[in-house]
């Protein structure tokens, strides 16, 4: 018995061990089979966020479905007054034109169209000044079938925006995108409009760049600058991000043939928002104004007075009891910062001192005759007849 007992123990211990190993080492025994583990979002992984869902590369039905109903359609129609025919007084060719059904000193009637994004829902519209720039009367096409006459609210032709009103029910507004100006260059936006006329059209493009200046097509530029196909009719419609908040107005575009070719403008929201409000309250833009002619300061010119490629803005003028008048600025300085920001380009600059409010003291950072100075200045109010100067 003691020997069957002692026989028995190695037995067992092989058997344990060979249930151990092939604890271990499942695939000892049989094929090998390849796993393979597949994380899917909302299960193991974390999940993307709702506003996230359907978008992308997939579909940006989403962002039209907020944004379009408060992209609307404008109709303009203007009254040409003719020139009068040299003949139509003379008795004697008088009865040429009286066979005539159509009297050839009657004004002609010119229509137009263009886009406009309703920002709030009592009906403030905003759209491009050279949409509704002259019209005798202004007709809004909603995208629900609706209609109504908008009366101009104020113009504000330095940034090429207007503001019109209607008065319906139950408006659409659009979403205004609070980050604008935190666009870089690659984002993905969505241009929505009327162009040519055939009914409200998505284009889809990205952010080109960003400030966008002296382009010549208003004072004060700071454009989105667009691959996004924007055509004519385009203009005044929005320009909305990948969730369908509004960056930008659709103002202009660089073209050889009259067509999109990729280069489009857009005014960023924020200014926009800045200039209704502005008309609304105040029935005119408020803007900084420091009273000077101003020369930039080229490399040719910074070398010519041995300044070393300095940047700045060569004070070339000043308005008679201005407000740099008045602090002391002199023609010849040369202004190389304002409140501590660097003067890099003119046309920023000029934005920068037109975004201050009459009343705000700036400092000035200037050299004079190679001597570095500081003046406190006193910001004005910029005259609305002002030629487009700081």
């Amino acid at each position: 018995m003691r020997r069957l007992t002692f026989l028995m123990w190695p037995i067992v211990v092989g058997i344990l061990a060979a249930v151990i190993l092939l604890q271990l080492f499942p695939h000892a025994l049989g094929p090998q089979v390849t796993r393979v583990e597949v994380i899917e979002s909302g299960l193991q992984g974390p999940s993307l966020p709702p506003t996230h869902s359907g978008m992308g590369p997939v579909s940006y039905a989403d962002a039209v479905d907020r944004a379009a109903p408060a992209v609307v359609n404008i109709y303009t129609r203007t009254l040409v007054p003719q020139a009068e025919h040299p003949l139509y007084n003379d008795p004697f060719f008088r009865k040429f034109f009286d066979g005539n059904s159509e009297d050839p000193n009657q004004a002609r009637i010119e229509s137009s169209l263009g886009s406009g994004v309703i920002l709030t829902t009592e009906g403030y519209i905003v759209t491009n000044n050279h949409v509704i720039e002259g019209a005798d009367s202004i007709i809004v096409a909603l995208t629900d079938g609706r209609e109504a006459v908008a009366t101009v609210v104020g113009t504000d032709p330095d940034t090429d925006l207007a503001v019109l009103k209607i008065s319906l029910d139950r408006l659409p507004s659009i979403t205004l995108n609070r980050d604008s100006q935190q666009l870089r260059v690659g984002d993905v936006v969505l241009a929505i409009g009327n162009p040519f006329g055939v009914g409200q059209t998505v284009t889809m493009g990205i952010v080109s760049a960003t400030q966008r200046n002296s382009l010549g097509l208003s004072t004060y530029e700071d454009f989105i600058q667009t691959d996004a196909a924007i055509n004519p009719g385009n203009s005044g419609g929005a320009l909305v991000d990948a969730f369908g908040q509004l960056i930008g107005i659709n103002t202009a575009i660089f073209s050889k043939s009259g067509g999109s070719q990729g280069i489009g403008f857009a005014i960023p929201s924020k200014l926009a928002l800045d200039v209704m409000r502005d008309l609304i309250r105040h029935g005119r833009v408020i803007r900084g104004w420091l009273g000077i002619e101003i020369q930039p300061m080229t490399p040719q010119l910074s070398q010519s007075l041995g300044l070393n490629n300095l940047q700045g803005l060569l004070v070339a003028g000043l308005y008679r009891n201005s407000p740099a008048h008045i602090a002391g600025l002199q023609p010849g300085d040369i202004i190389i910062a304002i409140n501590g920001a660097p003067i890099t380009n003119t046309q920023l600059s000029k934005n920068q001192i037109a975004r201050y409010m009459p009343g705000d003291q700036v400092q000035v950072d200037l050299l004079r005759n190679g001597r570095r100075l500081s003046l406190n200045v006193n910001i004005g109010e910029r005259p609305p007849s002002q030629a487009p100067q700081s």
